[in-house]
């Protein structure tokens, strides 16, 4: 009894040799540089996560169709829950936009005078 593994049956075939390494470079070997973060990295990646909160979204408002009544200076009616929340929270990021869009303004119009200053002197 052999102790052989089970396997194909040898064959007489001749070993292959091995195949010959690249020639070493002559001087410094510069590093290989790394692929940098684009813009278009940027908007993918952006993309990406707004579909995720979009779908997140869409799952919470599906969830909390419950009509609920709300008063506002003497309006009244009444909303599902999730489509009020998210009206909510779209009118603070509104907000938000409109603070940060008055301060880029400001920004760029000291910017700019400062800017004609220097072209006086």
């Amino acid at each position: 009894m052999t102790t052989e593994p089970p396997g194909p049956p040898h064959e007489s075939t001749p070993p292959v040799p091995p195949a010959p390494s690249p020639p070493a470079p002559s001087g410094p070997v510069s590093p290989v540089s790394e692929v940098k973060f684009t813009r278009a990295a940027a908007l993918w990646s952006s993309l990406i996560v707004g579909f995720l909160i979009l779908t997140i979204l869409l799952i919470f408002i599906a969830q909390n169709t419950d009509s609920t009544p709300f008063a506002f200076l003497g309006w009244r009616w009444s909303l599902p829950l999730g489509v009020a929340i998210l009206m909510a929270a779209v009118s603070g990021g509104l907000v938000t936009v409109l603070a940060g869009a008055a301060r880029i303004f400001q920004l760029r119009r000291a910017a700019k005078k400062n800017l004609k200053a220097a072209r006086n002197n």
